[in-house]
């Protein structure tokens, strides 16, 4: 992991922070919360990814010299604040949904236990991830299930943001994304990686036979051929002339996809090359995945789509401070009356009800006045798993191991849900959020 700016953030974190430090109320201790007021419009479910990379940014979450000097030169804290800054290093607690878990509206995925100041200059960093990463993971599981079993490639990374594009290339993994084209994301989580050539790369040869010819040279009669540069009928005639029917597989980039499909797959199996596969990209979301269905297709390759979280570039998450101790060591719950913008106060403990065929019906948040006491709470399958522990992040959560983990647990995840979850038509969340 590279070195982290603490700037990262939002002015008023800090602002805050020098503020109570003032009142002699940073020391305080206190729960915050992270979670989604809604999911995306028509949204049934939603996938909580980003856990991981936000541990390790945690972790490396610090205000050097250079951080401290600006921060004094441009008068945004003063000399309290700024000595107070200088020895930061998060020692709370956090406990969450694991990654890769099915979240719905208003219930706590992330709960921060720290003093105020300790909790409050995280706010910005853990939303930025947070929100981000599951709204990519959210469009991508869609995705997933529209394919109805066929892989799915990322291939987004020129549509958004370079650092972005690591971070949806992992989520869409976790998501159930077979692989991406992003070689960073490969390198830092162990992502499966893929791609061959783009048009140019045809364009820059004389002709398109020998555009095929290097490319097959290079990399064998096992690639993919890129076949809609100018004619595609021709173009599949000539990939299966130079790398013969053992052609690993052609890419349709353009066009009518249902009724191409069909037709080059026909052309394919005319020419002997019956094992060839057809993959295809050209601006594809869940909804187009979903009318090829019944087309021969083998494999997608999704791009601005994913993304972009499909429509949804941010998965709607909030950050609230729920609780507090007061002077005489008793815990008070805290919350905001605005309206559309009420919160409920106190620690939240999240349950998921299972019928007898172990599918979801509902999530029931129980409002525990000490963390001992959601040991207790009600029956089902407990949300939240420890995190952090007094500043000890739980190694499994990290690195490569916690991408499988939460690629796994996705996959379990989701097959708690009723089946009407995957429909892509507009609808509520397929299980009701109330509180006990």
């Amino acid at each position: 992991m590279k070195d982290v700016s603490s700037l990262l953030t939002d002015r008023y974190e800090l602002t805050m922070l020098d503020a109570a430090i003032t009142s002699g109320m940073h020391e305080r201790e206190c729960v915050f919360e992270a979670f989604a007021r809604r999911l995306p419009a028509g949204r049934r479910y939603g996938i909580v990814a980003g856990t991981g990379r936000l541990l390790e940014l945690i972790r490396e979450f610090r205000f050097g010299d250079a951080e401290l000097s600006w921060l004094a030169e441009n008068d945004v804290v003063r000399t309290a604040a700024i000595d107070w800054l200088a020895n930061y290093r998060f020692s709370g607690s956090i406990s969450g949904y694991r990654e890769g878990e099915v979240y719905f509206p208003n219930s706590p995925i992330l709960v921060v236990d720290a003093t105020f100041a300790e909790g409050v200059i995280l706010e910005t960093v853990i939303l930025s991830v947070l929100n981000y990463d599951s709204s990519v993971a959210s469009a991508a599981a869609r995705m997933v299930s529209a394919a109805v079993g066929r892989p799915l490639a990322e291939m987004g990374s020129r549509r958004t943001g370079e650092q972005s594009a690591i971070a949806a290339a992992r989520a869409a993994y976790i998501a159930g994304f077979a692989a991406t084209s992003n070689l960073e994301a490969g390198r830092t989580w162990a992502i499966p990686t893929m791609g061959t050539a783009a048009h140019a790369f045809t364009m820059l040869h004389d002709t398109e036979e020998q555009a095929f010819r290097a490319q097959v040279d290079a990399l064998g009669p096992g690639t993919t051929l890129l076949v809609d540069t100018f004619d595609v009928r021709r173009g599949v005639d000539l990939a299966v002339k130079v790398a013969g029917v053992g052609l690993g597989a052609i890419r349709l980039d353009s066009g009518d996809l249902p009724s191409l499909v069909s037709e080059v797959r026909k052309q394919l199996d005319s020419l002997g090359a019956l094992n060839t596969k057809i993959t295809v990209t050209n601006d594809l979301d869940e909804f187009a995945i979903a009318t090829l269905a019944a087309s021969p297709v083998d494999s997608y390759g999704v791009g601005t789509s994913v993304v972009t979280g499909s429509g949804s570039p941010a998965a709607g998450m909030v950050y609230k401070l729920v609780a507090h101790k007061n002077d005489a060591g008793d815990w008070v719950s805290v919350a905001k009356n605005s309206p559309e913008k009420a919160t409920v106060g106190g620690r939240k403990h999240p349950v998921r009800l299972l019928n007898e065929s172990g599918k979801a019906t509902a999530e029931v948040i129980h409002v525990v006045h000490d963390p001992t006491d959601a040991e207790t709470a009600a029956p089902g399958r407990y949300l939240l798993v420890p995190l952090i522990e007094n500043g000890r992040i739980a190694e499994q959560h990290l690195g490569t191991t916690g991408v499988q983990a939460a690629r796994a647990h996705r996959t379990a995840a989701t097959a708690e849900l009723p089946d009407e979850a995957f429909r892509l038509s507009d609808g509520d969340p397929i299980i009701p959020t109330r509180l006990a």
